[in-house]
Protein backbone atom coordinates (compact mmCIF):
# COMPACT_ATOMS: atom_id res chain seq x y z
CA UNK A 1 0.00 0.00 0.00
CA UNK A 2 1.29 3.44 -0.89
CA UNK A 3 2.34 5.47 2.20
CA UNK A 4 0.78 8.61 0.74
CA UNK A 5 -2.63 6.91 0.84
CA UNK A 6 -2.42 6.64 4.63
CA UNK A 7 -1.28 10.26 4.87
CA UNK A 8 -4.13 11.41 2.61
CA UNK A 9 -6.73 9.61 4.70
CA UNK A 10 -5.25 10.99 7.91
CA UNK A 11 -5.12 14.51 6.49
CA UNK A 12 -8.72 14.27 5.31
CA UNK A 13 -9.88 13.06 8.70
CA UNK A 14 -7.85 15.74 10.51
CA UNK A 15 -9.18 18.53 8.28
CA UNK A 16 -12.74 17.41 8.94
CA UNK A 17 -12.42 17.26 12.71
CA UNK A 18 -10.55 20.59 12.81
CA UNK A 19 -13.30 22.19 10.76
CA UNK A 20 -15.95 20.64 13.01
CA UNK A 21 -14.11 21.91 16.09
CA UNK A 22 -13.95 25.44 14.69
CA UNK A 23 -17.51 25.68 13.35
CA UNK A 24 -19.21 24.04 16.34
CA UNK A 25 -16.92 25.79 18.81
CA UNK A 26 -18.00 29.17 17.44
CA UNK A 27 -21.56 28.53 18.67
CA UNK A 28 -20.88 28.82 22.43
CA UNK A 29 -18.39 31.60 21.72
CA UNK A 30 -21.00 33.61 19.83
CA UNK A 31 -23.50 32.90 22.58
CA UNK A 32 -21.09 34.17 25.22
CA UNK A 33 -20.46 37.49 23.48
CA UNK A 34 -24.15 37.95 22.63
CA UNK A 35 -24.07 37.71 18.82
CA UNK A 36 -25.65 34.28 18.33
CA UNK A 37 -28.71 34.96 16.17
CA UNK A 38 -30.76 32.25 14.41
CA UNK A 39 -29.19 33.00 11.03
CA UNK A 40 -25.64 32.70 12.39
CA UNK A 41 -26.59 29.56 14.32
CA UNK A 42 -27.96 27.88 11.18
CA UNK A 43 -24.93 29.01 9.16
CA UNK A 44 -22.52 27.47 11.68
CA UNK A 45 -24.48 24.22 11.78
CA UNK A 46 -24.56 24.10 7.98
CA UNK A 47 -20.85 24.85 7.82
CA UNK A 48 -20.08 22.02 10.21
CA UNK A 49 -21.68 19.62 7.72
CA UNK A 50 -19.66 20.69 4.68
CA UNK A 51 -16.95 18.05 5.12
CA UNK A 52 -19.19 15.41 6.67
CA UNK A 53 -18.82 12.94 3.80
CA UNK A 54 -15.02 13.27 3.77
CA UNK A 55 -14.72 12.88 7.52
CA UNK A 56 -16.91 9.80 7.67
CA UNK A 57 -15.14 8.19 4.73
CA UNK A 58 -11.68 8.91 6.14
CA UNK A 59 -12.71 7.12 9.34
CA UNK A 60 -13.17 3.84 7.50
CA UNK A 61 -10.21 4.51 5.20
CA UNK A 62 -7.95 4.83 8.24
CA UNK A 63 -9.38 1.62 9.68
CA UNK A 64 -8.42 -0.18 6.46
CA UNK A 65 -4.92 1.28 6.50
CA UNK A 66 -3.91 0.79 10.14
CA UNK A 67 -5.31 -2.73 10.60
CA UNK A 68 -4.34 -5.91 8.72
CA UNK A 69 -6.90 -7.55 6.45
CA UNK A 70 -7.93 -10.21 8.96
CA UNK A 71 -8.88 -7.50 11.50
CA UNK A 72 -10.62 -5.12 9.10
CA UNK A 73 -14.13 -6.51 9.54
CA UNK A 74 -13.81 -6.32 13.32
CA UNK A 75 -12.62 -2.71 13.04
CA UNK A 76 -15.58 -1.81 10.84
CA UNK A 77 -17.91 -3.47 13.32
CA UNK A 78 -16.40 -1.47 16.17
CA UNK A 79 -16.85 1.80 14.27
CA UNK A 80 -20.47 1.10 13.38
CA UNK A 81 -21.19 -0.09 16.91
CA UNK A 82 -19.75 3.10 18.39
CA UNK A 83 -22.03 5.14 16.12
CA UNK A 84 -25.11 3.24 17.29
CA UNK A 85 -24.09 3.53 20.94
CA UNK A 86 -23.65 7.27 20.54
CA UNK A 87 -27.16 7.64 19.15
CA UNK A 88 -28.53 5.86 22.22
CA UNK A 89 -26.35 7.39 24.94
CA UNK A 90 -25.84 10.85 23.44
CA UNK A 91 -29.42 12.19 23.68
CA UNK A 92 -29.81 10.79 27.19
CA UNK A 93 -26.55 12.41 28.30
CA UNK A 94 -27.56 15.70 26.70
CA UNK A 95 -30.82 15.63 28.64
CA UNK A 96 -28.93 15.23 31.91
CA UNK A 97 -26.43 17.97 31.07
CA UNK A 98 -29.15 20.36 29.90
CA UNK A 99 -30.54 20.41 33.42
CA UNK A 100 -27.19 21.71 34.73
CA UNK A 101 -25.77 23.99 32.00
CA UNK A 102 -27.08 25.92 29.01
CA UNK A 103 -27.33 24.10 25.66
CA UNK A 104 -24.65 26.34 24.14
CA UNK A 105 -22.03 24.94 26.49
CA UNK A 106 -23.15 21.40 25.71
CA UNK A 107 -22.43 22.17 22.07
CA UNK A 108 -19.06 23.50 23.19
CA UNK A 109 -18.36 20.18 24.88
CA UNK A 110 -19.14 18.51 21.55
CA UNK A 111 -16.58 20.79 19.88
CA UNK A 112 -14.02 19.81 22.52
CA UNK A 113 -14.58 16.14 21.73
CA UNK A 114 -13.77 16.87 18.07
CA UNK A 115 -10.57 18.62 19.14
CA UNK A 116 -9.49 15.47 20.99
CA UNK A 117 -10.37 13.40 17.92
CA UNK A 118 -8.28 15.70 15.71
CA UNK A 119 -5.21 15.09 17.86
CA UNK A 120 -5.72 11.33 17.86
CA UNK A 121 -6.39 11.18 14.11
CA UNK A 122 -3.24 13.14 13.38
CA UNK A 123 -1.14 10.64 15.31
CA UNK A 124 -2.46 7.66 13.34
CA UNK A 125 -0.78 8.69 10.12
CA UNK A 126 2.70 9.37 11.41
CA UNK A 127 5.67 8.12 9.42
CA UNK A 128 7.26 4.86 10.28
CA UNK A 129 4.04 2.86 10.59
CA UNK A 130 4.14 -0.24 8.46
CA UNK A 131 1.19 -0.62 6.14
CA UNK A 132 -0.84 -3.81 6.61
CA UNK A 133 -0.88 -6.31 3.76
CA UNK A 134 -3.87 -7.24 1.71
CA UNK A 135 -4.72 -3.95 0.02
CA UNK A 136 -4.49 -3.11 -3.68
CA UNK A 137 -1.49 -0.80 -4.06
CA UNK A 138 -2.88 1.24 -6.89
CA UNK A 139 -5.90 1.87 -9.03
CA UNK A 140 -7.22 -0.79 -11.36
CA UNK A 141 -6.10 -0.90 -14.92
CA UNK A 142 -7.26 2.11 -16.82
CA UNK A 143 -8.12 4.10 -13.68
CA UNK A 144 -6.25 7.11 -12.38
CA UNK A 145 -4.96 7.53 -8.86
CA UNK A 146 -7.36 8.61 -6.14
CA UNK A 147 -6.12 12.19 -6.22
CA UNK A 148 -7.28 12.71 -9.80
CA UNK A 149 -10.65 14.48 -10.09
CA UNK A 150 -13.40 12.01 -10.92
CA UNK A 151 -11.37 9.07 -9.61
CA UNK A 152 -14.24 7.91 -7.40
CA UNK A 153 -16.60 7.52 -10.35
CA UNK A 154 -13.92 5.78 -12.39
CA UNK A 155 -13.23 3.27 -9.64
CA UNK A 156 -16.95 2.52 -9.32
CA UNK A 157 -17.21 1.99 -13.08
CA UNK A 158 -14.22 -0.34 -12.96
CA UNK A 159 -15.70 -2.29 -10.01
CA UNK A 160 -19.33 -3.17 -10.80
CA UNK A 161 -19.61 -4.98 -7.46
CA UNK A 162 -19.21 -1.65 -5.68
CA UNK A 163 -21.61 0.14 -7.98
CA UNK A 164 -24.21 -2.57 -7.42
CA UNK A 165 -23.76 -2.44 -3.66
CA UNK A 166 -24.12 1.34 -3.72
CA UNK A 167 -27.39 1.04 -5.66
CA UNK A 168 -28.80 -1.57 -3.27
CA UNK A 169 -27.80 0.46 -0.22
CA UNK A 170 -29.33 3.62 -1.69
CA UNK A 171 -32.65 1.85 -2.24
CA UNK A 172 -32.41 0.27 1.21
CA UNK A 173 -32.02 3.71 2.80
CA UNK A 174 -34.67 5.22 0.52
CA UNK A 175 -37.34 2.80 1.70
CA UNK A 176 -36.37 3.33 5.33
CA UNK A 177 -36.96 7.07 4.95
CA UNK A 178 -40.78 6.86 5.25
CA UNK A 179 -40.34 5.03 8.56
CA UNK A 180 -39.03 8.24 10.13
CA UNK A 181 -42.30 9.95 9.19
CA UNK A 182 -44.79 7.15 9.76
CA UNK A 183 -43.48 5.72 13.03
CA UNK A 184 -44.33 8.76 15.22
CA UNK A 185 -47.80 8.93 13.64
CA UNK A 186 -48.27 5.20 14.15
CA UNK A 187 -47.47 5.58 17.84
CA UNK A 188 -49.74 8.60 18.23
CA UNK A 189 -52.72 7.65 16.04
CA UNK A 190 -52.82 3.86 16.07
CA UNK A 191 -51.42 3.14 19.52
CA UNK A 192 -52.71 6.36 21.13
CA UNK A 193 -49.41 6.63 22.98
CA UNK A 194 -46.88 9.39 23.53
CA UNK A 195 -43.20 10.18 23.27
CA UNK A 196 -42.25 7.51 25.79
CA UNK A 197 -43.50 4.70 23.57
CA UNK A 198 -41.88 6.27 20.51
CA UNK A 199 -38.60 6.40 22.40
CA UNK A 200 -39.05 2.75 23.32
CA UNK A 201 -39.34 1.81 19.64
CA UNK A 202 -36.24 3.78 18.72
CA UNK A 203 -34.27 2.41 21.66
CA UNK A 204 -35.29 -1.15 20.78
CA UNK A 205 -34.04 -0.70 17.21
CA UNK A 206 -30.80 0.93 18.37
CA UNK A 207 -30.03 -1.72 20.96
CA UNK A 208 -30.80 -4.40 18.39
CA UNK A 209 -28.45 -2.75 15.89
CA UNK A 210 -25.64 -2.64 18.47
CA UNK A 211 -26.19 -6.34 19.19
CA UNK A 212 -26.18 -7.20 15.50
CA UNK A 213 -23.05 -5.17 14.79
CA UNK A 214 -21.17 -6.86 17.61
CA UNK A 215 -22.16 -10.26 16.22
CA UNK A 216 -20.80 -9.54 12.74
CA UNK A 217 -17.89 -11.93 13.33
CA UNK A 218 -20.30 -14.85 13.10
CA UNK A 219 -20.96 -13.90 9.47
CA UNK A 220 -17.37 -13.58 8.31
CA UNK A 221 -17.22 -17.05 6.72
CA UNK A 222 -20.54 -16.75 4.91
CA UNK A 223 -20.90 -15.63 1.25
CA UNK A 224 -20.92 -11.85 1.17
CA UNK A 225 -23.64 -11.02 -1.33
CA UNK A 226 -26.21 -13.52 0.02
CA UNK A 227 -25.62 -12.12 3.52
CA UNK A 228 -26.06 -8.50 2.42
CA UNK A 229 -29.20 -9.24 0.42
CA UNK A 230 -30.51 -11.42 3.23
CA UNK A 231 -30.13 -8.47 5.60
CA UNK A 232 -32.19 -6.26 3.27
CA UNK A 233 -34.90 -8.91 2.99
CA UNK A 234 -34.81 -9.67 6.72
CA UNK A 235 -35.18 -6.01 7.61
CA UNK A 236 -38.20 -5.86 5.31
CA UNK A 237 -39.82 -8.92 6.86
CA UNK A 238 -39.27 -7.46 10.33
CA UNK A 239 -41.39 -4.44 9.32
CA UNK A 240 -44.43 -6.53 8.35
CA UNK A 241 -45.86 -6.85 11.91
CA UNK A 242 -46.71 -3.14 11.70
CA UNK A 243 -49.40 -4.07 9.22
CA UNK A 244 -51.12 -6.40 11.65
CA UNK A 245 -53.89 -5.17 13.92
CA UNK A 246 -52.12 -6.79 16.87
CA UNK A 247 -50.84 -5.57 20.25
CA UNK A 248 -47.92 -3.16 20.16
CA UNK A 249 -45.59 -5.85 21.47
CA UNK A 250 -45.60 -7.59 18.09
CA UNK A 251 -44.47 -4.54 16.12
CA UNK A 252 -42.00 -3.60 18.87
CA UNK A 253 -40.43 -7.05 18.76
CA UNK A 254 -40.28 -6.90 14.97
CA UNK A 255 -38.63 -3.48 15.06
CA UNK A 256 -36.04 -4.70 17.57
CA UNK A 257 -35.39 -7.79 15.42
CA UNK A 258 -34.98 -5.48 12.42
CA UNK A 259 -32.24 -3.66 14.32
CA UNK A 260 -30.43 -6.91 15.03
CA UNK A 261 -30.66 -7.90 11.37
CA UNK A 262 -29.53 -4.49 10.12
CA UNK A 263 -26.63 -4.18 12.58
CA UNK A 264 -23.93 -6.01 10.54
CA UNK A 265 -24.84 -4.35 7.22
CA UNK A 266 -22.57 -1.31 7.41
CA UNK A 267 -19.50 -3.26 8.54
CA UNK A 268 -19.91 -5.83 5.76
CA UNK A 269 -20.56 -3.20 3.10
CA UNK A 270 -17.52 -1.15 4.10
CA UNK A 271 -15.44 -4.32 4.12
CA UNK A 272 -16.23 -4.91 0.46
CA UNK A 273 -15.35 -1.32 -0.44
CA UNK A 274 -12.07 -1.58 1.46
CA UNK A 275 -11.17 -4.86 -0.24
CA UNK A 276 -11.88 -3.73 -3.80
CA UNK A 277 -10.82 -0.08 -3.77
CA UNK A 278 -7.17 0.92 -4.36
CA UNK A 279 -5.63 2.47 -1.27
CA UNK A 280 -4.93 5.78 -3.02
CA UNK A 281 -8.60 6.17 -3.98
CA UNK A 282 -10.29 4.76 -0.88
CA UNK A 283 -11.09 8.05 0.85
CA UNK A 284 -12.41 9.52 -2.41
CA UNK A 285 -14.61 6.52 -3.16
CA UNK A 286 -15.99 6.34 0.37
CA UNK A 287 -16.69 10.08 0.32
CA UNK A 288 -18.58 9.66 -2.95
CA UNK A 289 -20.50 6.78 -1.40
CA UNK A 290 -21.43 8.87 1.62
CA UNK A 291 -22.50 11.82 -0.52
CA UNK A 292 -24.75 9.61 -2.66
CA UNK A 293 -26.31 7.84 0.33
CA UNK A 294 -27.01 11.13 2.10
CA UNK A 295 -29.72 11.80 -0.48
CA UNK A 296 -31.63 8.55 0.05
CA UNK A 297 -33.26 8.99 3.45
CA UNK A 298 -34.38 12.61 2.86
CA UNK A 299 -36.01 11.59 -0.42
CA UNK A 300 -37.70 8.68 1.33
CA UNK A 301 -38.89 10.93 4.14
CA UNK A 302 -40.26 13.44 1.62
CA UNK A 303 -42.20 10.65 -0.06
CA UNK A 304 -43.30 9.29 3.30
CA UNK A 305 -45.29 12.43 4.13
CA UNK A 306 -47.91 12.26 1.37
CA UNK A 307 -47.92 8.45 1.47
CA UNK A 308 -48.75 8.50 5.18
CA UNK A 309 -51.54 11.00 4.61
CA UNK A 310 -53.00 8.89 1.81
CA UNK A 311 -52.52 5.37 3.21
CA UNK A 312 -52.07 5.79 6.94
CA UNK A 313 -48.94 5.08 9.00
CA UNK A 314 -49.66 1.39 9.51
CA UNK A 315 -49.79 0.64 5.78
CA UNK A 316 -46.75 2.79 5.05
CA UNK A 317 -44.64 0.99 7.64
CA UNK A 318 -45.65 -2.42 6.32
CA UNK A 319 -45.24 -1.17 2.75
CA UNK A 320 -41.64 -0.16 3.35
CA UNK A 321 -40.97 -3.72 4.46
CA UNK A 322 -42.55 -5.11 1.30
CA UNK A 323 -40.47 -2.71 -0.80
CA UNK A 324 -37.25 -3.88 0.90
CA UNK A 325 -38.14 -7.51 0.21
CA UNK A 326 -38.77 -6.65 -3.46
CA UNK A 327 -35.39 -4.87 -3.69
CA UNK A 328 -33.65 -7.92 -2.21
CA UNK A 329 -35.50 -10.28 -4.58
CA UNK A 330 -34.64 -8.23 -7.69
CA UNK A 331 -31.02 -7.84 -6.61
CA UNK A 332 -30.77 -11.57 -5.93
CA UNK A 333 -32.09 -12.37 -9.41
CA UNK A 334 -29.52 -10.05 -11.02
CA UNK A 335 -26.73 -11.46 -8.84
CA UNK A 336 -27.63 -15.05 -9.74
CA UNK A 337 -27.71 -14.19 -13.45
CA UNK A 338 -24.30 -12.57 -13.16
CA UNK A 339 -22.72 -15.47 -11.28
CA UNK A 340 -23.88 -17.95 -13.91
CA UNK A 341 -21.73 -16.21 -16.51
CA UNK A 342 -18.79 -15.23 -14.26
CA UNK A 343 -15.84 -17.63 -13.92
CA UNK A 344 -14.44 -18.69 -10.56
CA UNK A 345 -16.08 -19.17 -7.19
CA UNK A 346 -19.63 -17.87 -6.92
CA UNK A 347 -19.81 -17.27 -3.20
CA UNK A 348 -16.80 -15.40 -1.77
CA UNK A 349 -16.89 -15.28 2.01
CA UNK A 350 -17.76 -12.09 3.83
CA UNK A 351 -14.63 -12.07 5.95
CA UNK A 352 -11.03 -11.14 5.18
CA UNK A 353 -10.35 -14.49 3.52
CA UNK A 354 -12.33 -13.29 0.51
CA UNK A 355 -10.29 -12.89 -2.67
CA UNK A 356 -9.27 -9.35 -3.54
CA UNK A 357 -11.56 -9.26 -6.52
CA UNK A 358 -14.70 -11.32 -5.81
CA UNK A 359 -16.58 -12.48 -8.81
CA UNK A 360 -19.95 -12.63 -7.14
CA UNK A 361 -21.13 -10.02 -9.60
CA UNK A 362 -23.02 -6.78 -9.41
CA UNK A 363 -26.68 -6.37 -8.62
CA UNK A 364 -26.59 -3.30 -10.81
CA UNK A 365 -26.30 -5.46 -13.87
Amino acid sequence: MQPQARQAATASRSRWVCWMTWSIGCIPLARAIGVLHPALYLALLAGSSLLHAWGGSAKYALAAQVRPAEQRLAANSLLSTSAWVSTIVGPALAGVLAAAVTPAWIIGLDALSFAVLAVRAGRLGGPGRKAPPGRPAGPPAGSPPGAVPGAGLRVLRARPELLGLLAVTWLFNLFYGPVEVALPLFVGEDLHAGAGVLGLYRAAFGIGAVTGALAVGALRRLPLWPVLLGIVAGQGLAMLPFGLHAPAGFSLAGFALGGVIYGPYSALAFNLFQDLTPAAALTTVLALRAAVLLTASPVGAALGGPLTVALGPRRVLAGTGIAMVIVAACATALWLRRTKTAPGPRHPPAGPTAPREPVCGSVAG
